[in-house]
């Protein structure tokens, strides 16, 4: 390979790597610090019971509203991996949904 082939090979697998850690840089390089000046959330709690899904839970808390939403909603909330829930698991609902 000549000398130019591999400026041009290795300025074609950079080039990706200096954007990739440009845009880290730009949107959102910087770290995260917590603050003391938020109102606390309280959260409401459910015990999921045997034969209970998060679908039948969703629809509990608001039959007008779609389920995948409110679903997704817990399912961030509780750091859960999958949608499955088991009986006698606990799970924070969203503070929207506490009063329901």
């Amino acid at each position: 390979m000549t000398r130019r082939g591999r400026l041009v090979l290795a300025a074609l697998v950079s080039l990706p790597l200096i954007a990739g850690l440009a845009a880290f840089a730009i949107l959102g390089g910087g770290a995260a610090i917590a603050t003391g000046g938020g109102q606390p959330v309280s959260y409401s709690y459910v015990t999921v019971q045997s034969g209970q899904s998060l679908w039948g839970i969703a629809q509990s808390l608001d039959p007008s509203a779609d389920p995948r939403d409110i679903i997704a909603e817990i399912v961030d909330l509780n750091q859960l991996h999958t949608s499955d829930v088991h009986a006698g698991q606990r799970l924070a609902l969203p503070p929207e949904y506490a009063a329901k």
